[in-house]
């Protein structure tokens, strides 16, 4: 606790492991149950701090009736569920992530609640902690009843309920579920479903009011903890001070740059030059909020596929795409966060039912995705220029950006010591480019410190990396350049070496 702000801080590496503990394993020869806390004390915690993460966020553990929900649709505000074990226990297996330097973030859901008759709903025979109208007290997106943010009871109810979790079950944040669903008073509604706040507008004041209040709160009680904002839509400040205008959180979900990148690896490669546009866009918003880069559950559920499934390709150009997707997605400004089973390329969507595909494992090519996830974490919390400056137009310079024809991008990750620059070179292309040359950024030798095409990981067998000696040779703009030859579907990070 005492070294939390070691691990929480805008300029501090975060790679979040995303985790549904029903059904990360279970032990299929036990009648398909459940890992207890005790037993995720032990296997996720091994598996987490062999990975390299340095975070893991948990899918809600607030009690919950319907296990279809996913923890969603809350009745227990101030208890862990006993699906898994005993409030003690969930403690226990804080303390142990905590013991080996991990994270705990908790999702959390103050924008809605259950309908359910032992639930919050006309508690005490009255409409106490919803609102009387359906307008505004019902989300029929989701068949739930919407908190009534105006009542400072029900404000103090909610804010309890998260220092609740700092305190007692010492938790290091806490992401808000669902937020542009309390922002906004015609979320999921259609036209005459829904009533304008008092100016006349779309926004809900009292939710926003109860925003600012709760970070407020929060961190003021708890200095070294974040608070994390899923918010879909462009409300400006999100994860600015409440004293400058802002919600006052401390990261948000860039939704916007998973859906474009996402989009983007799904083309085939020829198609892509006619995109490069949507997979540089978001350098234009990326320091306007303290991101976090969400690849998480909600993109492998609903017929959506999984992250594998996702990329273009036959199977063997799908693998080198993900490898290409991570290792983009980490040398990208922001903090990190990926959802159990993306690490090792699971084929099937996830299901909340049943375990993830640990057989797969046996395959070289999953092993070799697996393997490079955890380098790549690994090397994350070595490189400075890869999260210090994350928040900040300091860390990011193109150097090139507009070579459409051959889907190719390279950038320079900085920290405050210019000797520890990292030059990413992205080749999109399904073909190699031989002599390719990328500028750095001064005159010296630089080392290939990562390739994602590497036979390690099952790559191509570009096994390229050494040092290079700049030259001076001019490339976009720069006096000084090396020269290798480029993998395909590749991503390279170099560093300047003695």
């Amino acid at each position: 606790m005492e070294q939390r702000t070691e691990v929480n801080g805008h300029d501090k590496p975060m790679s979040i492991y995303e985790v549904h503990l029903g059904s990360w394993r279970r032990k299929v020869e036990e009648n398909n149950r459940y890992l207890t806390y005790k037993e995720l004390a032990e296997e996720l915690v091994e598996y987490v701090k062999e990975m390299h993460y340095t975070h893991v966020e948990l899918m809600p553990i607030t009690e919950y009736p319907f296990k279809g929900s996913w923890g969603y649709q809350v009745t227990g505000y101030f208890a862990p569920t006993a699906r898994y074990g005993k409030p003690k226990e969930f403690m226990e297996l804080v303390d142990t992530l905590h013991q080996n330097g991990i994270g705990v973030i908790l999702d959390w859901v103050p924008s809605h609640f259950v309908t359910d008759g032992h639930g919050l709903m006309t508690f005490d025979g009255t409409c106490l902690y919803e609102h009387r109208d359906p307008r505004l007290g019902f989300q029929p997106q989701w068949g739930s009843a919407v908190f009534n943010y105006g009542r400072n009871e029900v404000r103090a109810f909610l804010i309890s309920s998260a220092s609740f979790w700092f305190e007692k079950y010492h938790i290091d944040g806490i992401r808000v579920d669902a937020v542009a669903s309390m922002l906004y008073l015609d979320y999921g509604r259609e036209e005459g479903e829904w009533i304008p706040n008092r100016y006349g507008g779309r926004e809900n004041l009292e939710a926003i009011d109860f925003l600012k209040q709760l970070n407020q709160s929060v961190y003021e009680e708890f200095e070294d903890i974040v608070m994390i904002a899923e918010e879909s839509t462009a409300y400006p400040m999100v994860s600015k001070p409440v004293y400058l205008g802002g919600l006052g959180f401390g990261f948000k979900w860039n939704m916007g740059w998973m859906h474009d990148t996402l989009k983007y690896f799904a083309l085939n490669p020829v198609y892509r030059q006619y995109h490069q546009d949507e997979l540089t866009f978001s350098i234009w918003y990326a320091f306007d909020e303290n991101f976090v880069l969400p690849l998480s559950h909600d993109e492998v559920v609903h017929m959506k596929g999984s992250l594998i499934n996702k990329m273009a390709g036959d199977e063997n150009q799908k693998f080198a795409n993900l490898r290409a997707l991570f290792a983009y997605m980490m040398a990208h400004p922001g903090k990190k966060l990926l959802f159990m089973g993306g690490e090792f390329a699971q084929y099937r969507e996830w299901n909340y039912e049943s375990s993830l595909d640990w057989h797969l494992l046996e395959n070289p090519k999953h092993k070799g995705l697996k393997q490079m996830l955890k380098e790549l974490n690994q090397l994350y919390k070595q490189e400075k220029a890869l999260y210090q400056y994350d928040s900040e137009h300091a860390g990011f310079e193109w150097v090139e950006r507009s070579d459409n024809m051959h889907n190719t991008i390279s950038f320079f990750r900085k920290s405050d010591n210019s000797d520890e620059t990292l030059i990413i070179v992205c080749n999109f292309a399904d073909k190699k480019r031989e002599n390719y040359r990328v500028a750095v950024p001064k005159e010296g030798k630089y080392k290939m410190i990562f390739n994602s095409q590497n036979s390690t990981y099952e790559g191509w067998s570009y096994d390229n990396a050494g040092i290079y000696e700049s030259e001076k040779v001019l490339a976009w703009d720069r006096e000084n350049s090396i020269s290798f030859t480029m993998p395909a579907l590749g991503v390279v990070y170099f560093r300047q070496t003695v």
